[in-house]
């Protein structure tokens, strides 16, 4: 296939201008600007629902014409005005700081560089829908260190061996949702459903086995093609996948997980304890983890990048975009990143059993479920979900993990029903929108009504709209699932969330209704003993508390105590009683063969 040409009239050089300073260098040239030109930032990057600011990191806007300088006028936080003379090429110039090791933003150091375009390209109002052109710089080479590299989804018009040059993108948003990799990182290059695969791990010890990643992914992504468009997939008449390329970028640090997907490509981060291992026959619950991960953001390459809420139709940049549908967009991709990576071999029924499992507790933990609605929750992920404190479990709950066990309830109510699965009511809504457009909660609604053949209305309202309990265990039942009871953990039976380190205990969350709640715990304080009243057997006690483990050791039969407390800087006596009767669900297999209908990985006999 022949590169692109462009005929980009707005086009941005990126060049790394100080790395120990982690400034990035931009040159924003428009070839025929207007009057008056305005230039904005964005405040905010799509699928991450939380405005950042991105301005903030911005600095040092110039602008010429020829050689003339033109004047600026700064008119809000992320938009300036150019006293430029209209239809001559003008140049803007400027320099970000890149101190953000996530997926969100823009990250330069001596080892590593990493770049989204909502962090560093200015929007030229008014031209965003024209092509634009990306030129990514080689950084000069630095003594004793490897020679880096370039990575995007972007489309080539001229780049060298290592892949820097110029790219090609067809307007602003495609720029936007590129992001760019740079550094001495790992590289492979695969092939699944007939479309050309990169991944890319910086960051990536000598331990890491890189042939089982790229094994573990082109299974993800096959069964995901699979999925959407069948077993005919990328073979001589069938079925195309949406997109012609595909780049996982993966940041291996010390600590740290996510992920933020974009139309061609997706960028992750992950501990590198959970990287697949040279020699290690045993997969490690970190490595489950990243390969759901890796499900989860692929599987978004048609459910929101594509399929996605009317309401992003068209993406304003400059603020809050609201929509109800994260539940289905996000919470449905998160029941379908570890049903797929059962689908597709990578774990066996009992692992998947145990993810579902610490989903449905994770849930039945956050009094927030009984006090907003999923949908309301989509709503206020701009000011709860990604502006966490010590009280948001007990306000809200995640539209991931809710909306993942909505999505299983309608899949299984479709089955029990005997008309079809979730599975058909995506693909509907997929054919129907487009292929792969906007839709809204009327065409999810008339989806599940034509595979189901009745209005699931009622349940919309109560699973969605509502606050109510879902109908979790009697499903899971009737698809071969026992839903068995286990004694809840210390923590959870207090209804606390703990940080225990050196040897102390800090509240970092008191959870509504629970017994730390009633005897007065607040989050912040440091639990630090308790006091134990005499009884005929023994005399009265105190204990100094290292972990909550310890009120094993030292209660024994009694259910009452003391807490000793610290407040700032006050010390409190909190009268604490251990609840009865605490529990939380352990899920088995006790019919294989409905089990198997349901993951969609029984034999034909069964």
């Amino acid at each position: 296939m022949a590169a692109p040409t462009s005929a980009a009239g707005i086009r941005y050089r990126v060049a790394c201008a100080d790395r120990h300073a982690h400034l990035f260098e931009v040159a924003l040239q428009i070839d025929v600007p207007a009057a008056g030109q305005r230039v904005s930032l964005p405040a905010w990057i799509p699928g991450s629902y939380l405005v950042r600011e991105f301005a903030k990191n911005l600095q040092g806007l110039a602008a010429r014409q020829g050689r003339r300088a033109v004047a600026l006028r700064q008119l809000d936080k992320a938009t300036w005005e150019i006293d430029c003379a209209p239809g001559k090429p003008l140049v803007l110039s400027y320099q970000v700081c890149a101190y953000d090791n996530s997926v969100r933003t823009a990250w330069l150091d001596a080892d590593r560089g990493f770049f989204n375009g909502t962090s560093l390209c200015l929007r030229v109002e008014g031209r965003t829908g024209e092509p634009h052109e990306l030129e990514v710089a080689a950084p000069p080479a630095t003594a004793g260190q490897a020679r880096w590299s370039c990575a995007t989804s972007l489309k080539p018009i001229a780049v060298d061996r290592q892949g820097f040059g110029r790219y090609a993108a067809a307007n602003y948003d495609e720029l936007a949702d590129s992001p760019v990799e740079m550094g001495a990182f790992w590289s492979a290059d695969f092939e699944a459903g007939g479309v050309p695969h990169r991944f890319v791990v910086a960051g990536a010890p000598a331990s890491f086995d890189g042939d089982r990643l790229i094994a573990d992914t082109r299974a993800i992504c096959e069964a995901q093609m699979r999925f959407w468009h069948g077993d005919k997939v990328g073979k001589r008449g069938g079925p195309k996948p949406p997109h012609d390329r595909y780049v996982f970028m993966l940041n291996a640090v010390d600590d740290g997980y996510g992920g933020l997907e974009h139309r061609h490509s997706t960028a992750l981060i992950c501990a590198r304890r959970d990287l697949p291992r040279h020699g290690s026959a045993r997969q490690a619950e970190g490595y489950t983890t990243l390969m759901g991960l890796i499900s989860h953001e692929y599987f978004h390459t048609w459910n929101v990048k594509r399929l996605r809420p009317a309401e992003f139709a068209s993406y304003d940049y400059s603020g809050e975009n609201y929509t109800e549908l994260l539940w289905f967009f996000e919470g449905f991709t998160s029941y379908y990143d570890d049903l797929l990576l059962r689908r597709a071999g990578r774990i066996d029924d009992a692992a998947y059993l145990r993810l579902i499992n610490k989903t449905i507790n994770q849930v039945a933990q956050t009094p927030g479920r009984l006090v907003q609605s999923v949908a309301q929750a989509s709503f206020d992920a701009w000011v709860k979900y990604y502006r966490q404190d010590e009280q948001t479990p007990n306000t809200t709950v995640s539209y991931y993990t809710k909306g993942a066990l909505v999505a299983m309830c309608f899949d299984l109510t479709l089955r029990v029903e005997g008309r079809g699965s979730l599975d058909d009511v995506m693909r509907m809504l997929w054919k129907s929108s487009g292929p792969g457009g906007p839709v809204n909660e009327a065409d999810i609604a008339a989806a599940l009504q034509a595979v189901g053949g009745r209005s699931y209305a009622a349940e919309l309202a109560r699973w969605v709209h509502g606050t109510d309990e879902l109908p979790l265990a009697e499903l899971l039942r009737a698809h071969g699932v026992a839903v068995l009871d286990d004694p809840a953990q210390r923590a959870q039976e207090l209804g606390l969330r703990v940080a225990e380190s050196g040897g102390s205990v800090q509240v970092k969350v008191v959870l509504r209704g629970g017994a730390a709640e009633k005897a007065g715990f607040a989050a912040n304080d440091e639990w630090l003993g308790i006091e134990l009243a005499a009884t005929r057997s023994q005399p009265a006690q105190a204990w100094r508390l290292a972990k909550l483990d310890d009120l094993a050791l030292y209660l024994g039969p009694q259910k009452k105590m003391t807490a000793l407390v610290a407040r700032d800087r006050r010390l409190l006596r909190l009268p604490l009683q251990l609840p009865s009767g605490v529990s939380t669900w352990r899920l088995a297999a006790h019919d294989g063969a409905r089990l198997g209908r349901w993951l969609g990985t029984a034999s034909p006999n069964s």
